[in-house]
């Protein structure tokens, strides 16, 4: 678990507590889980799904001091209405959720397509 600047402590003997680890570390972390459980950033989702995680996935909330605004509420939105995570709105119904039954959609990035129209675009201005 890697906790960023809060301060967490657990008596559970299978969970490790980390403030951060690094890129690697990461990495390695995500590559051997089974279920994958974080808040809604787009770079740590797209991690998982690249990898075909089943990913749980929380929004940090601005009424609790954790974000300056709810643009995680969006990303979580938009990613599990598309199939590709299973959003944790009720964290009494982890334990539930984490036993669902679930293949998440497989990603497709749209970088190509978005750089190819952006240089046609660029090209296009270029040409004015």
């Amino acid at each position: 678990m890697q906790t960023g600047s809060n301060t967490f402590e657990t008596n559970k003997k299978n969970i490790e507590v980390y403030d951060f680890i690094s890129l690697d570390k990461f990495n390695e972390y995500m590559k051997e889980a089974r279920v994958v459980i974080a808040h809604a950033g787009v770079g740590t989702i797209i991690a998982g799904l690249k990898l075909n995680k089943k990913m749980i996935i929380a929004a940090r909330l601005q009424k609790y001091d954790e974000h300056v605004n709810d643009h995680q509420l969006q990303i979580l939105e938009t990613f599990a209405k598309d199939k590709y995570i299973i959003p944790l709105e009720d964290f009494t119904k982890l334990e539930e959720i984490i036993n669902i039954d679930f293949e998440p959609r497989k990603f497709e990035s749209n970088n190509e397509n978005f750089i190819n129209q952006l240089d046609n675009e660029i090209n296009r201005l270029l040409k004015l």
